[in-house]
């Protein structure tokens, strides 16, 4: 049975476009750090190198899960935690960020070990150094589909900022 983090995780990825409380549990995740612009090459060439490993992990994953419960599973999507240096105009030159992607419970650090042994060799990229195997319990959190590109973030803050005032 393929596992899909859909179904599972309803309440934290089938968001809506407006604001909402969510508590978030403890779930592991791959995460590389980075700094800049994300419309930069930088961003891309970390997407790039997650994407790597975690397509990595599924498809070991489904060659040695015949006796599990979960014989596949879908890879999850690109999220992300950004920060400003200083707080006021947002300048995406100094953005802060660490995009992961998050793993199922049955997902090892082992397990991430050896894909990541594996695409060095098959596609090595420096990036893969950098990348870590967390888990990260976010807890209470505002959450809310942004639909757009990274230029248009701004206008779902403006609709996130007073509900944050609002619920804190």
């Amino acid at each position: 049975m393929k596992y899909e983090w859909r179904k599972a995780n309803r309440e934290f990825y089938q968001i809506k476009s407006a604001p909402c409380l969510i508590d978030v549990p403890a779930q592991s995740f791959i995460m590389i750090d980075g700094k800049g612009n994300p419309n930069a090459a930088d961003f891309s060439e970390r997407v790039g190198a997650l994407y790597s490993l975690a397509y990595a992990i599924k498809m070991n994953y489904k060659k040695t899960a015949a006796e599990q419960e979960f014989t596949d599973f879908t890879v999850y999507p690109l999220e992300g935690l950004w920060q400003q240096e200083q707080a006021g105009e947002l300048i995406k030159e100094e953005l802060i960020y660490t995009i992961m992607i998050g793993q199922p419970d049955f997902i090892t650090g082992e397990m991430v070990k050896k894909a990541l042994e594996q695409i060095r060799v098959k596609k090595p990229n420096p990036l893969y150094d950098e990348i870590r195997f967390e888990e990260m319990t976010e807890g209470a959190c505002i959450a809310m589909l942004h639909l757009g590109s990274f230029d248009e973030e701004p206008q779902s803050f403006a609709k996130w900022m007073p509900f944050a005032r609002v619920t804190s």
